[in-house]
């Protein structure tokens, strides 16, 4: 059979993984698919030494790839979301398939081009823009495709999970260990998308699209990041038996859907409390599977790799199938998606940890409790470290589940006594029962 034909635009690292894999693995690849897969057109401003384009036509300009006439797949590896977003548009409009890792193009673009490409009877694939080598989105379009998802909550961003790891495991401070991040290439010059959770934020918009069944809604996720956080509270989330996370999460409430990325304390028993360093692990609780857990290298040039290889096999074994019949981009048909709304990060309801730091005097504790009891706020736990006398004092408390609007009331009105001391930290807690 006539081979399908490949266009690469992009060689940096998992561009190159892509080329790599794709000729190393060649037969293996021809056997599962039926017919070889030929890298036929590569697009990129500069070659590449970790990968060998040898009888490969080289364009300067990745857009003579979305218009060669040979192509059947346009595989999308630039990144960002200008120039990236006009080529998928380009290849689209030339009735290309596309298979592409960027996960702020699908979130922030995905509606517009999966509208166009439904237009033209084309393929958009995008496995490897969610947790580099887990195969997750395929899992929750099609291997849970029986199930109801109640809950997703994943460690999506593998710089953020290697910073709060170093900081509970050697007691280091925040901008120490990202320091190390950036010199080891975990994190980028500018580490804001990161560690702010914006990276994380593109993956959650794609994450509860498929399992929810929801138009793609980046701009309506509520972001947290990690740069507030101190090595006190990371011993202090042990103490009360938790770990922090910095965890996206989204939750079908029955009343709508929650989407959220923040620093989260998880009990120390949870899985996801077990994954360290740079690895991601997304849980999915779904009606009639329960709990699942998916594991695995989440960036790099093999992980990524694999998963846009692994799109590009699926669409070369389906390219004779009529394109209605085909699993739809999202999972659910667009003509179905759900009008759930996205609800307000002040309607969650959930436990807390509060940290405070207050004035050595009688009565501050009383203070506290009251002003918490009067916004129905009742306490877990409580600890405070010892310290010299007249020195200021740190309370660390965990409360039961609370409304977020009635919390974030109480602690207006606790920040404005005398005797409390600058800003009181305060991190949600998920249990995470299935």
């Amino acid at each position: 059979m006539n081979p399908v034909k490949v266009g690469i635009a992009g060689l940096g690292t998992v561009g190159s993984g892509t080329v790599n894999i794709l000729r190393s693995n060649a037969d293996e690849i021809a056997r599962r698919v039926g017919r070889p897969i030929e890298i036929a057109h590569i697009g990129a401003r500069r070659d590449n030494p970790a990968c060998d384009t040898r009888g490969i036509r080289v364009s300067r300009d990745v857009m003579d790839v979305a218009r060669d006439p040979q192509i059947d797949i346009v595989v999308e590896l630039i990144g960002g979301t200008t120039t990236a977003r006009e080529l998928v548009l380009a290849a689209i409009a030339n009735g290309k398939h596309v298979v592409t890792a960027n996960k702020a193009l699908i979130a922030e673009h995905g509606n517009e081009i999966f509208s166009a490409a439904h237009a033209k009877g084309v393929d958009v694939a995008f496995e490897a823009a969610v947790a580099g080598g887990v195969p997750i989105l395929k899992a929750l379009g099609e291997g849970l495709a029986a199930n109801r998802i109640k809950w997703v909550a994943g460690i999506i961003n593998g710089t953020g999970n290697f910073i709060l790891t170093e900081m509970r495991d050697k007691g280091r401070d925040f901008a120490d260990v990202l320091k190390e991040a950036q010199a080891l290439g975990y994190a980028e010059a500018d580490p804001t998308f990161d560690v702010e959770g914006i990276d994380a934020a593109h993956k959650l918009t794609i994450l509860a699209s498929i399992a929810f069944g929801i138009p793609l809604q980046f701009s309506r996720v509520y972001t947290e990041g990690i740069s507030r956080l101190t090595r006190e509270d990371i011993a202090a989330a042990e103490q009360f038996g938790y770990r922090i996370k910095h965890l996206g999460i989204a939750k079908d409430t029955g009343n709508g859907i929650e989407l959220r990325v923040h620093p989260t304390l998880i009990p120390q028993e949870v899985l996801l409390a077990s994954v360290n360093g740079v690895m991601n692990a997304v849980m999915v609780d779904g009606d009639a599977v329960g709990p699942t857990l998916f594991y695995g290298a989440g960036a790099g040039a093999g992980p990524t790799g694999s998963a846009v290889v692994a799109d590009i096999i699926e669409m070369g074994r389906s390219l004779t199938i009529d394109h209605e019949l085909r699993v739809p981009y999202l999972g659910f048909h667009t003509d179905v998606l759900s009008d759930h709304p996205v609800l307000p990060i002040d309607g969650v309801v959930c436990p807390f940890y509060i940290r405070l730091l207050v004035q050595d005097r009688t009565g501050v504790l009383a203070d506290i409790t009251r002003i918490l009891s009067q916004h129905r706020i009742s306490i877990e736990a409580m600890f405070q470290k010892d310290v010299d006398d007249d020195q200021p004092v740190p309370i660390m408390l965990m409360t039961h589940s609370v409304l977020e609007r009635d919390i974030n009331d109480a602690l207006a009105e606790i920040a404005a006594l005398d005797t409390v001391l600058g800003d009181i930290v305060r991190i949600r807690v998920e249990l995470l029962k299935a």
